[in-house]
Protein backbone atom coordinates (compact mmCIF):
# COMPACT_ATOMS: atom_id res chain seq x y z
CA UNK A 1 0.00 0.00 0.00
CA UNK A 2 1.10 3.59 -0.90
CA UNK A 3 1.05 5.97 2.11
CA UNK A 4 1.46 10.01 1.56
CA UNK A 5 5.17 10.91 1.22
CA UNK A 6 6.91 11.89 4.54
CA UNK A 7 10.46 11.94 6.05
CA UNK A 8 13.10 9.35 4.13
CA UNK A 9 15.44 9.21 7.24
CA UNK A 10 15.40 5.67 9.14
CA UNK A 11 12.65 5.25 11.71
CA UNK A 12 15.25 5.09 14.56
CA UNK A 13 16.18 9.05 13.80
CA UNK A 14 12.77 10.01 13.07
CA UNK A 15 11.57 8.62 16.83
CA UNK A 16 14.99 10.79 18.45
CA UNK A 17 13.77 14.18 16.24
CA UNK A 18 10.10 13.20 17.51
CA UNK A 19 10.60 13.10 21.03
CA UNK A 20 13.68 15.70 21.54
CA UNK A 21 11.95 18.00 19.47
CA UNK A 22 8.42 17.54 18.25
CA UNK A 23 7.48 21.11 16.90
CA UNK A 24 10.33 21.09 14.78
CA UNK A 25 10.18 17.96 13.68
CA UNK A 26 6.27 18.30 13.35
CA UNK A 27 6.77 21.81 11.57
CA UNK A 28 9.59 20.79 8.94
CA UNK A 29 7.62 17.78 7.92
CA UNK A 30 4.49 20.50 7.56
CA UNK A 31 6.68 22.59 5.47
CA UNK A 32 7.98 20.02 3.04
CA UNK A 33 5.08 17.66 2.80
CA UNK A 34 2.46 19.80 3.50
CA UNK A 35 -1.27 18.93 5.28
CA UNK A 36 -0.75 14.76 5.31
CA UNK A 37 2.01 13.16 5.80
CA UNK A 38 3.40 9.48 6.95
CA UNK A 39 5.93 9.33 10.13
CA UNK A 40 7.83 6.31 10.59
CA UNK A 41 8.60 5.88 14.11
CA UNK A 42 11.35 3.18 15.77
CA UNK A 43 9.01 0.20 17.26
CA UNK A 44 5.57 1.67 15.91
CA UNK A 45 3.29 1.55 12.56
CA UNK A 46 3.66 3.97 10.11
CA UNK A 47 1.59 6.82 11.30
CA UNK A 48 -0.46 9.29 9.10
CA UNK A 49 -0.71 12.72 10.16
CA UNK A 50 -3.40 15.25 8.94
CA UNK A 51 -3.92 18.98 9.74
CA UNK A 52 -6.39 19.75 6.73
CA UNK A 53 -9.67 20.67 8.63
CA UNK A 54 -12.02 18.88 5.94
CA UNK A 55 -9.86 15.69 6.00
CA UNK A 56 -9.69 16.14 10.14
CA UNK A 57 -14.25 16.22 9.72
CA UNK A 58 -14.02 12.63 7.81
CA UNK A 59 -11.91 11.02 10.23
CA UNK A 60 -14.45 12.68 13.21
CA UNK A 61 -17.59 12.15 11.29
CA UNK A 62 -16.63 8.46 10.41
CA UNK A 63 -18.59 5.55 11.52
CA UNK A 64 -17.39 5.02 15.18
CA UNK A 65 -16.74 1.30 14.17
CA UNK A 66 -14.38 2.35 11.70
CA UNK A 67 -12.20 2.71 13.69
CA UNK A 68 -10.05 1.68 16.74
CA UNK A 69 -8.31 4.10 19.08
CA UNK A 70 -7.68 2.09 22.38
CA UNK A 71 -5.38 -0.79 20.37
CA UNK A 72 -3.45 1.85 18.71
CA UNK A 73 -2.65 4.08 21.78
CA UNK A 74 -1.13 0.99 23.96
CA UNK A 75 2.00 3.37 25.17
CA UNK A 76 -0.28 4.47 27.94
CA UNK A 77 -0.67 0.98 28.86
CA UNK A 78 1.45 0.88 32.10
CA UNK A 79 0.84 4.36 32.90
CA UNK A 80 -3.15 3.83 33.16
CA UNK A 81 -3.83 -0.09 33.20
CA UNK A 82 -5.83 -1.70 30.61
CA UNK A 83 -9.03 -1.28 31.36
CA UNK A 84 -8.52 2.76 31.20
CA UNK A 85 -11.00 3.98 28.95
CA UNK A 86 -8.47 5.46 26.75
CA UNK A 87 -7.26 1.98 25.60
CA UNK A 88 -10.73 0.58 24.86
CA UNK A 89 -12.87 0.27 21.84
CA UNK A 90 -16.19 -0.84 20.95
CA UNK A 91 -18.50 -1.99 23.19
CA UNK A 92 -16.07 -1.76 26.36
CA UNK A 93 -15.51 1.80 25.33
CA UNK A 94 -18.61 3.33 25.01
CA UNK A 95 -19.83 1.65 28.53
CA UNK A 96 -17.23 3.17 30.41
CA UNK A 97 -17.59 6.40 28.58
CA UNK A 98 -21.18 6.08 29.39
CA UNK A 99 -20.70 5.74 33.18
CA UNK A 100 -17.64 8.23 33.43
CA UNK A 101 -19.33 11.05 31.60
CA UNK A 102 -21.89 12.38 34.22
CA UNK A 103 -19.64 13.68 37.04
CA UNK A 104 -18.04 16.04 34.85
CA UNK A 105 -20.73 17.91 33.49
CA UNK A 106 -23.92 20.00 34.72
CA UNK A 107 -24.66 21.46 38.14
CA UNK A 108 -22.42 18.66 39.39
CA UNK A 109 -19.28 19.99 37.83
CA UNK A 110 -20.33 23.53 39.24
CA UNK A 111 -20.53 22.59 42.82
CA UNK A 112 -16.90 22.18 42.67
CA UNK A 113 -16.21 25.61 42.06
CA UNK A 114 -15.63 26.43 45.57
CA UNK A 115 -13.18 23.90 46.39
CA UNK A 116 -11.16 24.75 43.42
CA UNK A 117 -11.08 28.52 44.57
CA UNK A 118 -10.30 27.55 47.88
CA UNK A 119 -7.56 25.36 46.90
CA UNK A 120 -6.50 27.68 44.65
CA UNK A 121 -5.49 30.40 47.82
CA UNK A 122 -4.38 27.95 50.13
CA UNK A 123 -1.62 27.05 47.47
CA UNK A 124 -0.98 30.86 46.45
CA UNK A 125 -0.75 32.25 49.88
CA UNK A 126 2.63 30.45 50.34
CA UNK A 127 3.85 32.92 47.48
CA UNK A 128 6.45 35.28 48.89
CA UNK A 129 6.22 39.16 48.14
CA UNK A 130 9.26 39.89 45.66
CA UNK A 131 10.46 36.10 45.68
CA UNK A 132 10.85 34.30 42.30
CA UNK A 133 8.55 31.17 42.37
CA UNK A 134 8.37 27.99 40.10
CA UNK A 135 4.59 28.65 38.69
CA UNK A 136 4.11 24.68 36.99
CA UNK A 137 4.87 23.21 41.00
CA UNK A 138 2.06 25.82 42.35
CA UNK A 139 -0.01 25.06 39.58
CA UNK A 140 0.67 21.19 39.60
CA UNK A 141 -0.09 21.11 43.14
CA UNK A 142 -3.19 23.17 42.83
CA UNK A 143 -4.20 20.47 40.13
CA UNK A 144 -3.30 17.72 42.08
CA UNK A 145 -5.26 18.55 45.23
CA UNK A 146 -8.09 19.34 43.18
CA UNK A 147 -8.33 16.26 41.54
CA UNK A 148 -8.11 14.18 44.52
CA UNK A 149 -10.70 15.79 46.05
CA UNK A 150 -13.42 15.80 43.17
CA UNK A 151 -12.18 11.95 42.28
CA UNK A 152 -11.49 10.43 45.96
CA UNK A 153 -13.12 13.16 48.01
CA UNK A 154 -9.94 12.80 50.05
CA UNK A 155 -9.51 15.52 52.25
CA UNK A 156 -6.01 16.60 54.07
CA UNK A 157 -4.52 13.19 55.73
CA UNK A 158 -1.61 10.64 55.78
CA UNK A 159 -3.11 9.00 52.16
CA UNK A 160 -3.95 12.07 50.81
CA UNK A 161 -0.40 13.42 50.98
CA UNK A 162 1.30 9.75 50.40
CA UNK A 163 -0.78 9.73 47.31
CA UNK A 164 0.26 13.47 46.19
CA UNK A 165 4.06 12.54 46.95
CA UNK A 166 3.84 9.18 44.92
CA UNK A 167 2.12 10.93 41.30
CA UNK A 168 4.34 13.65 41.16
CA UNK A 169 7.37 11.81 41.45
CA UNK A 170 5.93 9.02 39.45
CA UNK A 171 4.98 11.68 36.37
CA UNK A 172 8.47 13.84 37.27
CA UNK A 173 9.86 10.25 35.75
CA UNK A 174 9.12 11.51 32.47
CA UNK A 175 9.97 15.23 32.83
CA UNK A 176 12.31 16.21 30.16
CA UNK A 177 13.06 14.82 26.28
CA UNK A 178 15.48 12.65 27.14
CA UNK A 179 13.57 10.79 30.15
CA UNK A 180 10.42 10.86 28.17
CA UNK A 181 12.31 8.38 25.83
CA UNK A 182 10.97 5.53 29.04
CA UNK A 183 7.67 6.40 27.41
CA UNK A 184 8.23 5.38 23.80
CA UNK A 185 11.43 2.32 24.05
CA UNK A 186 9.89 -0.90 25.43
CA UNK A 187 13.55 -1.98 25.79
CA UNK A 188 14.19 0.21 28.63
CA UNK A 189 11.39 -0.79 30.54
CA UNK A 190 13.02 -3.66 32.28
CA UNK A 191 12.62 -3.59 35.99
CA UNK A 192 16.45 -3.62 36.82
CA UNK A 193 15.81 -2.92 40.59
CA UNK A 194 14.91 -0.02 42.77
CA UNK A 195 17.80 2.25 41.23
CA UNK A 196 16.85 1.77 37.81
CA UNK A 197 14.29 4.30 35.97
CA UNK A 198 11.88 1.49 35.55
CA UNK A 199 12.38 -0.25 38.46
CA UNK A 200 11.48 3.29 40.54
CA UNK A 201 8.53 3.59 38.42
CA UNK A 202 7.00 -0.27 38.95
CA UNK A 203 7.92 0.18 42.60
CA UNK A 204 5.55 3.44 43.00
CA UNK A 205 2.78 2.17 40.64
CA UNK A 206 2.71 -0.53 42.88
CA UNK A 207 2.63 1.80 46.41
CA UNK A 208 -0.15 4.03 44.32
CA UNK A 209 -2.28 0.61 43.57
CA UNK A 210 -2.17 -0.11 47.20
CA UNK A 211 -3.60 2.97 48.30
CA UNK A 212 -5.67 3.47 45.13
CA UNK A 213 -7.24 -0.35 46.34
CA UNK A 214 -7.93 0.60 49.69
CA UNK A 215 -9.65 3.69 49.27
CA UNK A 216 -12.11 1.05 47.32
CA UNK A 217 -12.38 -1.46 49.73
CA UNK A 218 -12.86 0.80 52.14
CA UNK A 219 -16.00 2.64 50.61
CA UNK A 220 -17.51 -1.11 49.49
CA UNK A 221 -17.31 -1.67 53.39
CA UNK A 222 -18.88 1.52 54.15
CA UNK A 223 -20.80 2.86 51.95
CA UNK A 224 -22.16 6.33 52.37
CA UNK A 225 -25.12 7.80 49.78
CA UNK A 226 -24.43 11.30 50.60
CA UNK A 227 -20.47 11.37 48.80
CA UNK A 228 -20.80 13.17 45.79
CA UNK A 229 -17.17 12.78 44.78
CA UNK A 230 -16.61 10.48 41.62
CA UNK A 231 -15.40 7.53 43.31
CA UNK A 232 -18.51 7.28 44.83
CA UNK A 233 -20.50 7.89 42.34
CA UNK A 234 -18.61 5.38 39.59
CA UNK A 235 -19.33 2.73 42.81
CA UNK A 236 -22.97 3.22 42.60
CA UNK A 237 -23.04 3.15 38.92
CA UNK A 238 -24.42 0.17 37.08
CA UNK A 239 -24.47 -0.54 33.43
CA UNK A 240 -26.98 -1.29 30.91
CA UNK A 241 -26.91 -4.80 32.05
CA UNK A 242 -27.33 -3.98 35.89
CA UNK A 243 -23.09 -4.60 36.24
CA UNK A 244 -21.04 -2.10 37.77
CA UNK A 245 -17.70 -1.52 37.68
CA UNK A 246 -15.21 -3.74 38.78
CA UNK A 247 -11.88 -2.76 41.28
CA UNK A 248 -9.66 -3.19 38.72
CA UNK A 249 -12.15 -1.06 36.56
CA UNK A 250 -12.13 1.04 39.30
CA UNK A 251 -8.34 1.22 39.78
CA UNK A 252 -7.56 1.91 36.03
CA UNK A 253 -10.34 4.60 34.95
CA UNK A 254 -9.38 6.62 38.26
CA UNK A 255 -5.38 5.94 37.74
CA UNK A 256 -6.34 7.69 34.24
CA UNK A 257 -8.21 10.63 35.76
CA UNK A 258 -5.28 11.50 37.94
CA UNK A 259 -2.55 10.85 35.49
CA UNK A 260 -4.56 12.92 32.72
CA UNK A 261 -6.78 15.01 34.73
CA UNK A 262 -4.04 17.13 36.73
CA UNK A 263 -0.95 16.47 34.73
CA UNK A 264 -2.49 18.64 31.50
CA UNK A 265 -4.17 21.28 33.77
CA UNK A 266 -1.01 22.26 35.54
CA UNK A 267 0.67 22.46 32.15
CA UNK A 268 -2.15 24.65 30.59
CA UNK A 269 -2.35 26.68 33.54
CA UNK A 270 1.17 27.33 33.77
CA UNK A 271 1.32 28.66 30.10
CA UNK A 272 -1.62 30.73 30.67
CA UNK A 273 0.09 32.81 33.47
CA UNK A 274 3.15 32.65 30.84
CA UNK A 275 1.39 34.52 28.15
CA UNK A 276 -0.53 36.88 30.79
CA UNK A 277 2.43 38.24 32.01
CA UNK A 278 4.56 37.97 28.82
CA UNK A 279 1.91 40.39 27.31
CA UNK A 280 1.08 43.52 29.38
CA UNK A 281 -1.90 44.52 27.04
CA UNK A 282 -3.27 40.72 27.65
CA UNK A 283 -2.99 41.13 31.03
CA UNK A 284 -4.57 44.76 30.93
CA UNK A 285 -7.57 43.26 29.15
CA UNK A 286 -8.09 40.38 31.18
CA UNK A 287 -8.18 42.44 34.85
CA UNK A 288 -10.94 44.61 32.78
CA UNK A 289 -12.76 41.67 32.32
CA UNK A 290 -12.54 40.02 36.03
CA UNK A 291 -13.37 43.82 37.47
CA UNK A 292 -17.03 43.18 35.99
CA UNK A 293 -18.15 40.35 38.09
CA UNK A 294 -18.00 39.50 41.62
CA UNK A 295 -15.54 37.55 44.18
CA UNK A 296 -17.60 34.33 44.74
CA UNK A 297 -19.54 34.53 41.29
CA UNK A 298 -18.11 31.04 39.71
CA UNK A 299 -20.71 31.22 37.07
CA UNK A 300 -20.14 35.16 36.14
CA UNK A 301 -16.12 33.98 36.03
CA UNK A 302 -16.49 30.61 33.84
CA UNK A 303 -18.61 33.35 31.22
CA UNK A 304 -16.19 36.25 30.55
CA UNK A 305 -15.34 36.45 27.61
CA UNK A 306 -11.11 37.98 27.30
CA UNK A 307 -10.91 34.98 30.46
CA UNK A 308 -12.42 32.20 27.91
CA UNK A 309 -10.18 33.61 24.90
CA UNK A 310 -7.42 33.83 26.94
CA UNK A 311 -7.99 30.25 27.78
CA UNK A 312 -8.79 28.57 24.20
CA UNK A 313 -5.49 30.83 22.91
CA UNK A 314 -3.44 29.03 25.56
CA UNK A 315 -4.84 25.71 24.52
CA UNK A 316 -4.20 26.75 20.71
CA UNK A 317 -0.83 27.94 20.22
CA UNK A 318 1.17 25.02 22.62
CA UNK A 319 -1.74 22.12 22.71
CA UNK A 320 -0.83 19.88 25.73
CA UNK A 321 -1.99 17.00 23.75
CA UNK A 322 -0.17 17.42 20.42
CA UNK A 323 -2.07 14.91 18.33
CA UNK A 324 -5.42 13.74 18.79
CA UNK A 325 -5.44 9.81 19.50
CA UNK A 326 -4.44 7.65 16.91
CA UNK A 327 -6.77 5.94 14.75
CA UNK A 328 -6.85 2.26 13.36
CA UNK A 329 -8.87 2.23 10.21
CA UNK A 330 -11.02 -1.35 10.63
CA UNK A 331 -11.93 -0.92 7.19
CA UNK A 332 -11.15 0.70 3.66
CA UNK A 333 -11.64 4.78 3.69
CA UNK A 334 -11.02 7.45 1.77
CA UNK A 335 -9.68 10.63 2.88
CA UNK A 336 -9.98 13.57 0.58
CA UNK A 337 -9.19 11.37 -2.32
CA UNK A 338 -6.55 8.85 -0.84
CA UNK A 339 -7.72 5.78 0.05
CA UNK A 340 -6.15 4.12 3.11
CA UNK A 341 -6.40 0.19 3.58
CA UNK A 342 -7.32 -1.43 6.96
CA UNK A 343 -5.10 -1.34 9.82
CA UNK A 344 -3.37 1.94 8.26
CA UNK A 345 -2.56 4.51 11.55
CA UNK A 346 -4.43 7.88 10.83
CA UNK A 347 -4.45 10.69 13.29
CA UNK A 348 -5.17 14.71 13.56
CA UNK A 349 -2.70 16.66 14.24
CA UNK A 350 -4.05 19.29 16.76
CA UNK A 351 -0.59 21.80 17.13
CA UNK A 352 0.01 21.82 13.20
CA UNK A 353 -3.95 22.49 12.70
CA UNK A 354 -3.67 24.63 15.40
CA UNK A 355 -0.79 26.80 13.11
CA UNK A 356 -2.33 26.69 9.82
CA UNK A 357 -1.77 30.20 8.28
CA UNK A 358 -5.50 30.29 7.00
CA UNK A 359 -7.18 29.27 10.33
CA UNK A 360 -4.99 31.55 12.14
CA UNK A 361 -3.03 34.03 11.36
CA UNK A 362 0.59 34.61 12.83
CA UNK A 363 0.10 31.59 14.28
CA UNK A 364 2.94 31.37 16.55
CA UNK A 365 1.61 35.34 18.18
CA UNK A 366 -0.12 34.60 21.18
CA UNK A 367 -3.85 36.80 20.30
CA UNK A 368 -6.75 35.91 22.40
CA UNK A 369 -8.72 37.97 19.87
CA UNK A 370 -8.55 35.74 17.62
CA UNK A 371 -11.72 33.75 19.48
CA UNK A 372 -13.61 37.07 20.10
CA UNK A 373 -13.75 37.57 16.24
CA UNK A 374 -14.74 34.72 15.50
CA UNK A 375 -15.92 30.87 15.35
CA UNK A 376 -14.18 27.73 15.04
CA UNK A 377 -15.35 24.40 13.87
CA UNK A 378 -14.81 21.19 15.78
CA UNK A 379 -12.38 20.06 12.74
CA UNK A 380 -10.42 23.18 13.18
CA UNK A 381 -9.71 23.96 16.73
CA UNK A 382 -9.10 20.84 18.33
CA UNK A 383 -7.41 20.88 22.17
CA UNK A 384 -8.93 17.90 23.23
CA UNK A 385 -9.59 15.91 20.37
CA UNK A 386 -13.02 15.01 18.83
CA UNK A 387 -15.78 12.09 17.89
CA UNK A 388 -15.86 9.72 20.72
CA UNK A 389 -12.34 10.68 21.33
CA UNK A 390 -13.18 13.94 23.06
CA UNK A 391 -11.58 14.41 26.15
CA UNK A 392 -14.67 13.72 28.74
CA UNK A 393 -13.08 15.99 31.11
CA UNK A 394 -13.03 19.07 29.20
CA UNK A 395 -16.05 21.31 30.77
CA UNK A 396 -13.88 20.59 34.03
CA UNK A 397 -10.74 21.24 32.60
CA UNK A 398 -11.83 24.97 31.13
CA UNK A 399 -14.07 25.61 34.47
CA UNK A 400 -10.96 24.65 36.73
CA UNK A 401 -8.67 26.81 34.37
CA UNK A 402 -10.82 29.64 34.34
CA UNK A 403 -11.65 29.79 38.28
CA UNK A 404 -7.72 29.26 39.15
CA UNK A 405 -6.51 32.06 36.81
CA UNK A 406 -9.29 34.44 38.24
CA UNK A 407 -8.47 33.20 41.76
CA UNK A 408 -4.72 34.17 41.42
CA UNK A 409 -4.68 37.27 39.30
CA UNK A 410 -7.80 38.56 42.19
CA UNK A 411 -5.28 38.30 44.62
CA UNK A 412 -1.21 38.99 43.45
CA UNK A 413 0.54 41.56 41.13
CA UNK A 414 2.57 39.29 39.78
CA UNK A 415 5.66 40.12 37.14
CA UNK A 416 8.17 37.69 34.95
CA UNK A 417 11.20 37.95 36.74
CA UNK A 418 13.98 39.26 34.34
CA UNK A 419 12.80 38.86 31.49
CA UNK A 420 12.99 34.85 31.26
CA UNK A 421 11.31 33.07 28.59
CA UNK A 422 9.46 29.65 28.67
CA UNK A 423 9.91 27.15 25.86
CA UNK A 424 7.92 24.32 24.93
CA UNK A 425 9.27 21.23 25.58
CA UNK A 426 8.45 17.23 25.53
CA UNK A 427 6.77 15.90 28.81
CA UNK A 428 6.18 12.29 28.75
CA UNK A 429 2.96 12.22 25.88
CA UNK A 430 2.36 16.01 26.03
CA UNK A 431 3.91 19.23 25.34
CA UNK A 432 4.49 21.36 28.33
CA UNK A 433 6.19 24.77 28.96
CA UNK A 434 10.05 24.26 30.26
CA UNK A 435 10.69 24.73 34.24
CA UNK A 436 12.26 27.51 36.49
CA UNK A 437 11.32 30.07 38.53
CA UNK A 438 10.01 32.70 36.48
CA UNK A 439 7.17 34.59 38.23
CA UNK A 440 7.06 36.73 41.17
CA UNK A 441 4.46 38.01 42.88
CA UNK A 442 4.97 42.32 43.61
CA UNK A 443 2.07 42.96 45.40
CA UNK A 444 -0.56 40.75 47.93
CA UNK A 445 -4.34 42.41 47.65
CA UNK A 446 -7.71 41.92 48.34
CA UNK A 447 -10.70 41.51 44.94
CA UNK A 448 -12.19 44.88 46.58
CA UNK A 449 -8.81 46.27 45.99
CA UNK A 450 -8.53 45.50 42.18
CA UNK A 451 -11.92 45.75 41.34
CA UNK A 452 -11.38 49.52 42.80
CA UNK A 453 -7.90 50.13 41.26
CA UNK A 454 -9.25 48.87 37.42
CA UNK A 455 -12.23 51.42 38.02
CA UNK A 456 -10.09 54.26 38.82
Amino acid sequence: MKLPDGPKTLPFIQMLQWISNPLEFMDNCSQRYGDCFTVRLANFKPMVFFSNPQAIEQIFTSNLGQFDSGRANSVLQPWVGDKSLLLLDGRSHQRQRKLLTPPFHGDRMKSYGEMICNITEQVISTWQIDKPFSVRSAMQEISLSVILQTVFGLQEGDRTEKLKRLLTSLLDMTSSPLSSSLVFFKALQQDLGAWSPWGRFVRQRAQIDEIIYAEICDRRQHPDSSRVDILSLLMSAIDENGEPMSDVELRDELLTLLVAGHETTASALTWALYWIHHLPEVKSKLLDDLATVGNLDFNAIAKLPYLNAVCQETLRIYPIAMLAFFRIANAPINIMGQEFEPETVLTPCIYLTHHRLDLYPEPNQFKPERFLERQFSKSEYIPFGGSNRLCIGMAFALYEMKLVLATVMSRYSLAISGNQTVKPVRRGITLAPSGGKWLVAKQRHTSRELVSSQKT
